[in-house]
């Protein structure tokens, strides 16, 4: 008994487990690895990466949230930070990469206090304190607010920066056409603003200025007969096919004469043209369906004038119902008038040679905005694609704060100045912990200035002079390498960007800190766990 008890760790633990001691300066450098591969992304001129995943799909981009989901960490301190990566992703929708950036940066300089021998408690306990310095001193670094969400131009300024950090060069133009989409579909309440309003059909050929707003819903694909363009149509919405319905048990009949087999095929006739007339007499002109037009159904549409919609995708098919503000019915049965929606225009149009089905809402506003996006290549559809999320998320987080903040570095220079002088009055230990947290926001601006091609070393002091002589707002000019005011210059973030960044970036940096040992267990055979909702597809 007494053997067993000064026994190793592992004599008790099953066979195959390994056990890392004083893994804290290993997990650092591990998360700065991973740090250094999306920090070169940050900002309007971040480099892309080309990224192969596990299926072989090629994925060129900067977006860094694409970019940690593709490579699948398997480390578990590195997985910390996707973590919180993915958490930002989710409470804001956009700031990802300044998470894994800030929290790099914040485990490179505690690595440093490590190294001479302060202990993690302290570097801790410094962290901790100034995080909280840091976002009550966040609230006096705001400058502007949007008060009307709905108002265009206002929301424009808001969503330009979240915008060009994808697509500079089409950062003005994008964010038109994301308020515009966003003002359209935002509801009485707009706290209940749902991001999944605004949708994006993607068309190659053309150009990324060719894009436009449709206020209503795109359907890439062509009607099922011959009719092409109804205005003011009524709309009804089947979840199952337009034909004779099948019995679930199989039967036999014995047709012996010519006359017995044109009366069962007269009945059957019949009956599909019983329920098409009652549908057109309930006066719609248009009949969608998830399912299969059967030919005698299409010929009675044909007939009657009406156009057949066929929808695939539960999740299209779900939003048309939205844009139509109808009910889906589960039978093929005559509608009644709360299953109907209605629509202004539904016209198939051809673009960059590709037929589209344009559900349009002119007259009332639309619960649905689609904005069709054109370019050259699948990739560059792509990358647009993220902007525009990520306009549309920014918009939701303008809807719950409408605070503004100056961009280009500019916020985080001055949180470090302000941090700085906290730090310095504090007489504790973990004060060297203060100036080490303080020091990691001046990675922002340089990197800003570093991936622009510009001297960072240059760019920073100035900023820091600038800073000291009370210039608040200014921050790096990309362009030119220098610094200017952001305000004027209308490069603005988010209050809740910087504020949900802050936090997630340091709760990462403590728990990894926090770790003292690494017990693996040994994998278990068989296939890998599916992730939850694989099965159901990427919901496009």
């Amino acid at each position: 008994m007494a053997r067993f008890l000064m026994s190793p760790l592992t004599s008790m633990l099953k066979e195959g487990t390994r056990i890392g001691d004083e893994p804290v300066l290993r997990n650092i450098e591990a998360c700065k690895e991973l740090t250094q591969k999306t920090r070169s992304s940050l900002g309007p001129d971040g480099l892309n990466k080309m990224v192969i995943n596990h299926l072989g799909k090629l994925l060129v981009t900067h977006d860094a949230a694409t970019i940690v989901k593709e490579l699948e960490v398997e480390h578990p301190a590195a997985k910390l930070l996707v973590l919180a990566a993915r958490a930002m992703e989710e409470e804001v929708g956009d700031g990802t990469n300044l998470v894994l950036v800030l929290a790099g940066e914040l485990l490179s300089q505690a690595e440093q206090l490590i190294r001479m021998g302060i202990h993690p408690s302290y570097v801790i306990q410094g962290y901790t304190q100034c995080s909280e310095s840091a976002l009550s001193s966040l609230e006096e670094l705001v400058v502007k607010k949007v008060e009307d969400v709905r108002d265009v131009a206002q929301v424009k300024t808001a969503l330009r920066t979240s915008i060009a950090s994808k697509q500079h060069h089409n950062a003005d133009f994008l964010a038109s056409l994301v308020s515009e989409a966003c003002a359209n579909v935002c509801p009485k309440n707009p706290v209940s603003f749902n991001v999944d309003n605004v949708r994006v059909a993607k068309l190659e050929g053309g150009s990324v200025a060719d894009s436009v707003l449709l206020h209503g819903f795109v359907l890439v694909r062509d009607s099922e007969g011959t009719v092409k363009e109804v205005s003011n149509a009524r709309v009804a919405v089947y979840n199952c096919s337009i034909d004779n319905a099948s019995t679930d048990t199989k039967g036999k009949i014995d047709i012996t004469t010519a006359e017995q087999l044109k009366g069962f095929a007269k009945t059957e006739e019949a009956s599909i043209e019983r329920v098409i007339s009652g549908i057109a007499k309930a006066g719609v002109k248009v009949v969608v369906s998830s399912q299969s037009f059967g030919d005698l159904a299409m010929h009675f549409l044909e007939s009657f004038g009406i156009m057949g919609v066929k929808v695939q995708s539960k999740f299209e098919l779900r939003r048309l119902t939205q844009a139509v503000n109808a009910s889906q019915i589960m039978t093929l049965d005559v509608p009644t008038a709360e299953d109907m929606g209605r629509c202004d225009s539904v016209k198939v149009e051809e673009i960059g040679g590709k037929k589209v089905l344009v559900f349009r809402q002119e007259k009332e506003t639309c619960r649905i905005s689609t904005i069709v996006v054109r370019g050259p290549t699948q990739n560059i559809l792509d990358d647009v694609e993220r902007a525009i999320d990520d306009g549309v998320n920014s918009y939701k987080s303008l809807c719950r704060d409408g605070r503004l903040m100056p961009g280009g570095g500019a916020c985080e220079m001055e949180l470090s100045r302000r941090l700085t002088t906290v730090a310095e009055a504090t007489p504790e230990v973990h004060q060297y912990a203060m100036r080490k947290y303080a020091q990691a926001f001046e990675i922002i601006p340089t990197t800003l200035a570093e991936v622009s091609g510009h001297n960072a070393t240059n760019a920073i002091t100035k900023l820091m002079a600038d800073h000291q002589a009370g210039h608040a707002a200014f921050g790096v000019d990309i362009e030119s390498g220098s610094t200017k005011d952001m305000v004027e210059a209308g490069v603005l973030d988010l209050y809740l960007t910087k504020y949900w960044a802050i936090k997630f970036a340091t709760d990462a940096a403590i728990t990894v800190l926090q770790v003292d040992q690494i017990v693996m267990a040994k994998p278990a055979g068989g296939p890998k766990p599916r992730e939850a909702g694989a099965a159901d597809g990427q919901d496009d």
